[in-house]
């Protein structure tokens, strides 16, 4: 009867320990958060000192055995030194832990043979030592009792490969199988998330460049015009949007310019903004004014029912005359900032976004001069959760810019105020200014 109930107990200790270990690490897909979660889950409730060490992706090795390497008492063959000291944590390039197994009885009996990762000669990432980290130094190493450590060396196992390996030492008296049992899982956890943060991050990386590759540079425009843009991802918790920005250069000296923005995330966005984009420039092609050619592309993105919504601003630049034609589509307006650094909104008149097929979109025509600089941004600069958007955009407008300010400057000075590198959304912005040519190079022409 005994045994039975020290078996529940023992399987309760176990589950509590599990649901603690799951509570504890993987709140963020990092994989130096996650390492420091492990650390400190360990310590010092199961260890008094733990070490974690993480193979680059591509030196992590196939599992070989899947158990824990013991070392006695003094015995810390294989041990990776600990970087600082206390609680602190650093990083190091050292050969991985070795996968001979000791011999003493630290181990405990839920110990098995074990090899550290299959051909891990290579440098290590990472070293995040936790507790009193002199119990992980060299075989000599005496605690102040003048006892040798008991370390224990866990493969970092998930779906059989070793992402690393974890190291916990303990004063004196070795592990029991339940606790190395608890060391076995919080290490194959971490290995797992640390798994998904790969993947999560090759994701990511792969939506950015495909990004990338969409929204290239804008197209060429004439060169009496001054053009800068920039693009933003959102932060780490977010894959890229369907933000764009597009310049199409027209006859006789003018340019249209395009910022849009595609409802949503991920590649799905990216995709169809992509069809946006060339649908734009095949209207675009007809030289229309910019409320007839969102008229044409809303309905023939209406058309495709597999399409999403998307905003988009657009306007026509005519530097030889010194004026500018502005359309928008459920877009948020242009600031346009003039030669004593004021800036305050276009007023431009606001239709449906495109893919509705409900058109109503009409012009506005205002006077352009070459001290003027002209700012079209997609929603993500100015948009707070917590905040309202009068609020948020007054913050980009008002007297606080440089006189006279270039586009290059401007866009620096307006994502700076903005603090655009931590928005909640992608951000995409275009700056465009007429350039002062001499008389007779205008590009007045049809090209």
């Amino acid at each position: 009867m005994f045994g039975i109930h020290g078996r529940r107990d023992r399987a309760r200790a176990r589950l509590r320990a599990a649901e603690r270990a799951l509570d504890a690490i993987g709140t963020a897909l990092d994989e130096r958060v996650l390492c420091e979660e492990l650390a400190g889950y360990l310590c010092p409730g199961l260890c008094d000192a733990a070490a974690v060490d993480v193979l680059p992706e591509a030196a992590a090795g196939a599992a070989g055995a899947g158990g824990a390497t013991g070392a006695g008492p003094g015995d810390t063959t294989g041990a990776p030194p600990a970087t600082g000291s206390g609680s602190g944590a650093g990083t190091g390039n050292r050969t991985a832990p070795g996968g001979e197994s000791g011999n003493g009885a630290g181990a405990g009996s839920g110990a098995s043979p074990a090899a550290g990762p299959t051909g891990a000669a290579g440098p290590l990432v990472r070293a995040v030592a936790r507790g009193r980290t002199e119990l992980l130094g060299a075989p000599a190493a005496r605690t102040p009792r003048g006892r040798a450590p008991t370390v224990l060396r866990i493969p970092m196992l998930a779906h059989g490969r070793v992402h690393g390996v974890l190291v916990a030492a303990r004063e004196g008296k070795g592990f029991t199988g339940d606790e190395t049992g608890s060391l076995r899982y919080a290490a194959h956890l971490t290995a797992l998330l640390i798994g998904h943060a790969r993947a999560h991050a090759s994701a990511r990386g792969t939506a950015l460049n495909l990004q990338r590759a969409l929204l290239a540079e804008p197209g060429r425009p004439h060169p009496n015009l001054e053009i800068a843009t920039r693009y933003l991802p959102s932060g780490r918790s977010n894959l890229v949007g369907g933000d764009w920005f597009e310049t199409v250069r027209l006859h006789y000296g003018r340019t249209l310019l395009v910022v849009g923005d595609v409802m949503g995330h991920g590649l799905d966005a990216a995709v169809d903004m992509n069809a946006y984009r060339s649908a734009l420039r095949y209207v675009a092609s007809a030289d229309l004014p910019p409320h007839r050619v969102l008229r044409h592309l809303d309905a023939t993105v209406a058309a495709m029912t597999d399409r999403r919504p998307a905003t988009c601003l657009l306007v026509r630049v005519d530097p030889a005359r010194g004026m500018a034609t502005f359309a928008g589509a459920g877009h948020l307006p242009p600031v346009l900032f003039t030669a004593d650094g004021d800036a305050a909104l276009v007023p431009v008149p606001v239709g449906p976004p495109l893919g509705t097929g409900a058109g109503g979109y009409e012009p506005l025509t205002l006077a352009l001069g070459g001290t003027e600089t002209l700012l079209m941004f997609t929603d993500g600069l100015v948009e707070r959760r917590d905040e309202d958007i009068d609020v948020s955009l007054a913050r980009v407008t008002g007297r606080w810019a440089a006189p006279g300010i270039g586009a290059e400057e401007l866009l620096d000075a307006v994502l700076a105020r903005c603090d655009a590198e931590h928005a909640e959304d992608d951000v995409a912005v275009l700056a465009a200014r007429i350039r002062r040519r001499s008389a007779g190079a205008d590009g007045a022409g049809p090209d």
